[in-house]
């Protein structure tokens, strides 16, 4: 049996643990870990599957909510997958995880059920008024394998539907954020049929998310995902935001990379960085 998150663990004890030697490389990461140390006194680490991405936001997205996204409240939310489907016939060949050829006609309503469980989820956890139940109940959650992969396929989702709706603003002549042009720009994916299709379904699969699809998830969640990038350390890169033009009212979640690939989380913020 695998957590998906593992209990804390101080950070400069586990820095300590995977960069012994004194390469330039291993030089640079203990720097790094430095730099998150007097910001966060704790990591925890996060399963690396393909999911690492999703899980670490989702994951510190819950853990700090304390009222349920404007986006998850609109009414016709669940209705998503129907609505999308009634005008991209595409949208079939949408890939669940464990469930590879099924058709989307038959899958819409498990999208939907998905996104059902993703509002449920972030409502019960944001009405948690103390800080250890809340904490508590994240921890469940992302022990119930079934359940975290629902969510999972939930955010993919709202990715390709966030998708959508930058390549239709663009389109239409409406301004865009940058990363949108640099989406639509790769030969894999010119547009949200192809992203699917190339991307979006291999997330979780045989790949984790690329650079351009954090801004995506960022924009499909609307939080700024901070991202301290070790490997960047004493470059203007070593603290990287997703989106990096945030709107202001977005909530800031906080993740740590030392390889663009795989997630872990700093917890714990240390006292006077709160004050």
């Amino acid at each position: 049996y695998k957590l998906s998150v593992s209990p804390e663990m101080d950070i400069m004890e586990y820095c300590g643990k995977e960069w012994r030697g004194n390469t330039p490389v291993a030089k640079r990461m203990r720097k790094g870990y430095e730099a998150v140390a007097q910001k966060f006194a704790s990591i925890r680490r996060i399963r690396g599957d393909n999911y690492c991405a999703f899980r670490a936001t989702l994951f510190q997205a819950l853990s700090q909510a304390t009222q349920l996204p404007r986006w998850l409240q609109s009414e016709d939310f669940a209705m998503l997958p129907e609505n999308l489907l009634s005008k991209y016939d595409w949208i079939k060949q949408w890939q669940l995880k464990q469930k590879p050829g099924k058709k989307m006609g038959e899958i819409s309503d498990e999208i939907k059920e998905y996104l059902i469980l993703l509002r449920k989820k972030w409502k019960n956890i944001s009405e948690i008024k103390d800080p250890l139940e809340k904490q508590e109940a994240c921890d469940k959650l992302f022990k119930n394998e079934e359940e975290e992969y629902s969510l999972y396929e939930a955010l993919k989702f709202l990715m390709l539907n966030t998708a959508i709706e930058l390549y239709n603003a663009d389109k239409s002549g409406r301004r865009v954020p940058v990363f949108s042009w640099l989406l639509f720009a790769r030969d894999t994916s010119s547009n949200p049929c192809q992203l699917m299709h190339n991307h979006l379904n291999h997330i979780g699969h045989s790949g984790g998310l690329e650079q351009v699809e954090m801004f995506l998830l960022a924009y499909a969640l609307q939080y700024t995902i901070q991202v301290y990038r070790l490997y960047k350390y004493s470059t203007d890169e070593f603290i990287t935001l997703y989106p990096n033009d945030p709107e202001e009212d977005w909530p800031v979640v906080t993740l740590i990379t030392e390889d663009d690939r795989h997630y872990n989380i700093p917890v714990r913020m240390c006292q006077e960085t709160m004050l």
